[in-house]
């Protein structure tokens, strides 16, 4: 293993938990997250050796992975396939905090990519301004965009 792909594995591995949180954003089945996350990680590796540091590696890598999953949903979302399930989860929690982030998840996930991707990183607690950076909109448009969507998560509960 040459220097730079040691270099890449250590950060990989630094950044690990944010990746996975980018992609159970976009999937909870398992099987699918950790096919996203190995899409990320070609990703990231691609476009490793040209990363200039102009900016936090972490505001970079929440980009990748963040353009990785969106694109992926994208194409997702135009196959429309039915997946296969059992009716009966058999370790299914069911207290009430575990239903009410399971509906979060749920509305979470109607959102657009990119609005689903803005509260993703506002549930991380980055900053407006880290927000903005990573997905590329001004900090005034991250406030005004999750106005919107705290306003369209509000009218789904009215559903």
């Amino acid at each position: 293993m040459n220097a730079l792909e040691k270099q890449f594995a250590q950060t990989a591995a630094e950044h690990k938990s944010t990746i996975y949180t980018v992609c159970y954003m976009f999937s909870q089945d398992a099987d699918e997250v950790n096919d996203l996350f190995q899409e990320v990680l070609v990703n990231l590796w691609k476009g490793y050796e040209n990363f200039e540091h102009r900016s936090d590696i972490k505001t970079w890598i929440y980009r990748v992975a963040l353009n990785t999953c969106i694109s992926i949903d994208r194409r997702k979302r135009r196959q429309a396939t039915e997946r296969l399930t059992m009716d009966i989860n058999l370790f299914e929690d069911r207290d009430e905090d575990t239903r009410q982030v399971d509906m979060l998840h749920k509305r979470i996930a109607k959102l657009q990519p990119f609005d689903r991707a803005i509260v993703l990183l506002w549930l991380e607690n980055l900053s407006y301004e880290e927000i903005g950076q990573i997905v590329g909109i001004t900090t005034k448009n991250v406030s005004v965009r999750l106005f919107r969507i705290r306003e369209q998560l509000k009218q789904m509960s009215n559903d």
